[in-house]
């Protein structure tokens, strides 16, 4: 492994922020992320801390089953149990780190830990050979460093030593002479994808991250082949060993889709099929340049279309649906888990569209815990599951088909916790952890390399207005890297506090972690007041948004939604009817937080990472660099 190499694929990344996006996307690496304009319900794509408790971890470890109506358990020979074990979000978290309730959770090698540990069975001594891991989407993209910094090929890794012996590398020169595009035909010859295997315990599906470098980017990762940077921990990097399926990602000229839309896999004398989606709304939070040349279509509607042909051609119907899309369960009381628990219009309506023979969809995208049986509009009841993020937690369903009618007769789910401090987590997995060492110890100079020296600590504390130092610096720099009138930054998206004294690469990664883009925009002064309001409405507690260039007064004594006194630049009031432009991360700008006047913004365009854009602002500051809580909002009571 060349060092030299990361540190070259480290420059080009800090290189890209020095660009200004003004009528185009910055080209920068992993230019966009969270925040997608759904067409009912926000985004979500974080983790919202708040809502993570070990209250909920207990909650969705609650098993879940459903029978079909009138089954009686007969002959055992009669049913095949086969087990799907979900993973979401996984964002590249090799490393450890995650706590719920202050005990450690997550890491891949515990992840891997627990994944096997779940395949053994005294009592069903061949269940690994009924098992299929899957992902449903943002395994990589707004990466910790060990991922980010080696183009996330560790990540693929981490799942390729998870892949049983019937998992293969795509063959070089069989792909070389492949045709462009995908046809139901490729599904049927494993010569054009060796991934392909019937019997490979391994697929997943591409989340809106997985384009944020583009389509070419993203066939390397499958594929293989080093970047021009590299190699990194593999030479030649072989890619995944596994497939990856998108049933709505198609050529915008062609029309056919660019992954395999699904998968079948043989489980003895069964066939099922995995099928996988993304979000259509993924042009939305991805560079232009990231999605150039494709078109995402609806959902359901592509699902749907491969259902009734594997039904028709294959006779199959087992189908599982990987998914980038979901939503929030909310707490609930009793056994069951009603439909109205799950927060999030679009994973419902997409659901209540799915062909009747749909039996699960492991969905991902929320950042949250779903386990809950949906009802499609014909009354067919469809399980859907979701296991928070980052590998600290995984979807344990398992399967009873029928034989005789090839269809799924039970279905059990829970949502698992990886603790490190109990269970399987105390004995991690040691390939994988090897795998995460070394991908530590590659990039560690560059995590460790000061960026500048804080003269003071930078703090997330807020003042009794709803001002922070942090928050202040962060502000400043979106303001200054788009050259806007006004910046806006969430709270929530602050996730630690800045130390006095050298700053690292790695501690401003540990402050903004989430790999959301900047977005330009242009708001009238009153839709500005109209925002500055919304910190209070609809929200579960007050949600002071962080500002650059402008002042304003708040009076805690008038209503909710009246509370904004005076909005000011440079001591003038802001004009109501004037337009000005504004810099919010990708979030925001999808309505995050319930800020949903920002959905309102015209002129959109995209930028670099808000991490990058801090990172290019403190360098070009004097050092040591310092801020402070200067009056920017201001209480009146």
């Amino acid at each position: 492994m060349r060092l030299d190499a990361v540190r070259c694929s480290f420059i080009v990344r800090f290189a890209a922020v020095n660009l200004l996006c003004f009528g185009v996307a910055c080209a920068v690496p992993q230019a966009f992320a969270a925040g997608s304009v759904e067409r009912y319900s926000l985004d979500w794509d974080r983790d919202d801390e708040r809502d993570d408790t070990i209250e909920r971890r207990r909650e969705a470890e609650r098993k879940l089953e459903w029978k079909r109506p009138g089954f009686h358990r007969g002959r055992k020979d009669s049913l095949l149990h086969v087990q799907v074990l979900g993973i979401n979000d996984f964002h590249g978290q090799l490393s450890e780190g995650r706590r719920v309730a202050n005990r450690p959770v997550g890491g891949a090698a515990v992840l891997a830990a627990y994944l096997e540990a779940a395949q053994q069975d005294p009592h069903d001594p061949d269940l690994s050979e009924r098992t299929f891991i899957v992902h449903a989407g943002d395994h990589v993209g707004a990466t910790p460093p060990e991922s980010a910094l080696l183009q996330d090929e560790p990540s693929i890794g981490f799942l390729n030593l998870l892949a049983n012996r019937h998992c293969r590398y795509d063959d070089r020169r069989e792909r070389k002479e492949r045709r462009p595009g995908w046809d139901e035909h490729d599904a049927q010859d494993e010569r054009r994808d060796r991934r392909l295997h019937p019997k490979c315990n391994l697929v997943g599906t591409p989340g809106n991250h997985e384009f944020d470098e583009g389509k070419d980017e993203l066939f390397r990762l499958l594929n293989g082949g080093n970047r021009p940077a590299g190699p990194f921990l593999e030479h030649p990097y072989g890619g995944a060993r596994f497939p990856t399926v998108s049933a709505n990602v198609v050529d915008e000229q062609t029309g056919k889709p660019i992954l395999p839309p699904y998968v079948i896999k043989q489980v003895q004398d069964v066939r099922l099929a995995f099928i996988g989606a993304v979000l259509k709304e993924t042009p939305t939070i991805v560079t232009p340049t990231g999605v150039a040349g494709l078109r995402f279509l609806d959902e359901a509607d592509s699902i749907n279309r491969y259902v009734r042909w594997l039904r028709k051609a294959h006779g199959i119907r087992t189908f599982i649906v990987l998914l980038h899309q979901g939503g929030r369960q909310t707490t609930y009381e009793g056994p069951t888990q009603p439909e109205g628990s799950v927060n999030g219009r679009a994973l419902l309506d997409l659901v209540s569209r799915l062909d009747d023979d749909v039996d699960v969809v492991v969905s991902g995208h929320a950042h949250a815990f779903t386990n809950v049986v949906l009802k499609n509009r014909n009354g067919a009841e469809i399980l859907v599951t979701q296991a928070f993020s980052a590998g600290t937690a995984y979807s344990d369903i398992d399967l009873l088909i029928d034989r005789r009618s090839r269809d799924v007769v039970v279905k059990r789910a829970s949502i698992v916790t990886t603790y490190r401090d109990a269970g399987p987590g105390l004995t991690p997995h040691p390939r994988v952890a090897e795998l995460v060492e070394r991908a530590q110890a590659v990039v560690a100079p560059l995590v460790n390399r000061v960026i500048g020296t804080a003269a003071t600590d930078f703090v997330r504390a807020e003042s009794p207005s709803g001002e922070s130092v942090l928050g202040n610096l962060i502000a400043d720099a979106q303001r200054a890297t788009l050259g806007t009138d006004f910046a806006f930054m969430n709270p929530g998206g602050i996730r630690t506090d800045l130390a006095a004294g050298p700053v690292t690469y790695g501690q401003l990664f540990t402050i903004q972690p989430f790999g959301n883009s900047l977005v330009r925009m242009e708001l009238t002064g009153q839709q500005i007041y109209d925002l500055l309001n919304q910190q209070w409405a609809n929200q579960p507690f007050p949600r002071i948004l962080k500002t650059s260039g402008l002042t304003y007064i708040w009076d805690s004594n008038r209503p909710i939604g009246d509370r904004i006194v005076d909005v000011s630049r440079n001591g003038v009031p802001i004009d109501r009817l004037a337009t000005y432009t504004v810099t919010v991360n990708s979030f925001l700008a999808a309505g995050g937080d319930n800020f949903t006047v920002l959905l309102e913004g015209r002129t959109r365009m995209g930028g670099p990472l808000d991490l990058d854009a801090l990172i290019a602002y403190i360098q070009a500051l004097p050092q040591p660099f310092s801020a402070s809580v200067e009056g920017r909002i201001v209480r009146l009571n």
